[in-house]
Formats: structure tokens, C-alpha cells, sequence
């Protein structure tokens, strides 16, 4: 199946994604490649990295694919607070963690020519700084843009204790 998508200069961040022919609404665009790594090991080699600029996606709570090494196209989807894409994180059927993926799937059809673009859902614990968010600025240009790519962490539910 011939690519729907091309990597060029971006009015978003630098590089982006746009479509080439027309994509459909559900359609899967892209699946999200790069090594496979664990959170620690990307801590340790990213921990501390001021520049707001990474191409890493947490894949669940024991691996993140790092698209700094062997990644593809898809590290370079920008984010957009009204975004065309979502990223989808498919579990293996197994169970087993290291298997689990990511496809970035259209949200609604997508013209060619048009950048494509998924919310990075980027949750923080407490409070966002002015220089958190002038390092994690968003500059999508939506209307509802919010200036920032970062969120507050949703609050954790809690379960009732059984008796």
C-alpha cells in the first residue's frame, strides 16, 4: 500500500507530517516505530533534557519506543490542540508488554496537503511553570489552542477497600 503521508518544513515545529492523498475518517495512518526501551534506561539517557524536543511515546508502564533510534515518519506528527489523528496504543493479545504498539489512526478526513497532527497528552504532577510551558509551547495556531503542550496529571480514582 503506497504512503499517504510525506515529512516536510512545518509552520507547527521545524518538521511535520502532511497528507499527500486523501485520508479517511478510522482510517490507520501510520504505526509509531522506534527501539523499544524501558523507562528507566530512557531516564537515564534523557532524564534532565531542558530542550522540550523528544521522540519518545510511553507505550504502558513498563516500556516507551524512543523514535530517536530507529524510528520513522510518525515521530515527526506534531502536536495540535484540535488535532486530525489520535494515537492509539494496540495491547497484544498475549498480554505480553513488550509486543503492545502504537498506530496513529485519522479522527476525521484529512485533505492533501494538510499537516496531520494528534494531541501529545503530555500529563505533568503539580503545577505548570511559565518555563515549563515556554518549553513545551504549542504553537498549532488552533483556535482553542491552549499555548502549551502540557496538562495537569488527571487525578487518580481510588477504589474502595473490600471488607
Amino acid at each position: 500500500m503506497p504512503s499517504k503521508i510525506v515529512r516536510r518544513n512545518s509552520m507547527i515545529h521545524g518538521q511535520g507530517v502532511f497528507a499527500t492523498a486523501p485520508i479517511r475518517k478510522g482510517e490507520e495512518i501510520i504505526e509509531y516505530k522506534g527501539k523499544l526501551r524501558t523507562h528507566a534506561a530512557v531516564d537515564d539517557e534523557y532524564g534532565g533534557n531542558d530542550t522540550g524536543h523528544t521522540f519518545l511515546f510511553i507505550l504502558n508502564d513498563t516500556y516507551v519506543i524512543d523514535g530517536n533510534i530507529n524510528g520513522n515518519t510518525a515521530r515527526w506528527i506534531n502536536h495540535g490542540c484540535a488535532p486530525n489523528c489520535k494515537a492509539f496504543v494496540i495491547g497484544d493479545e498475549s498480554g505480553n508488554p513488550a509486543k503492545d504498539r502504537v498506530v496513529i489512526e485519522a479522527l476525521r478526513d484529512i485533505a492533501p496537503g494538510e499537516e496531520l497532527t494528534y494531541d501529545y497528552d503530555i500529563q505533568v504532577e503539580g503545577p505548570i511553570t511559565a518555563k515549563d510551558r515556554k518549553l513545551w509551547a504549542c504553537r498549532c495556531g488552533a483556535p482553542n489552542c491552549t499555548g502549551t503542550m502540557l496538562k495537569a496529571a488527571k487525578p487518580r480514582t481510588r477504589k474502595p477497600a473490600k471488607a
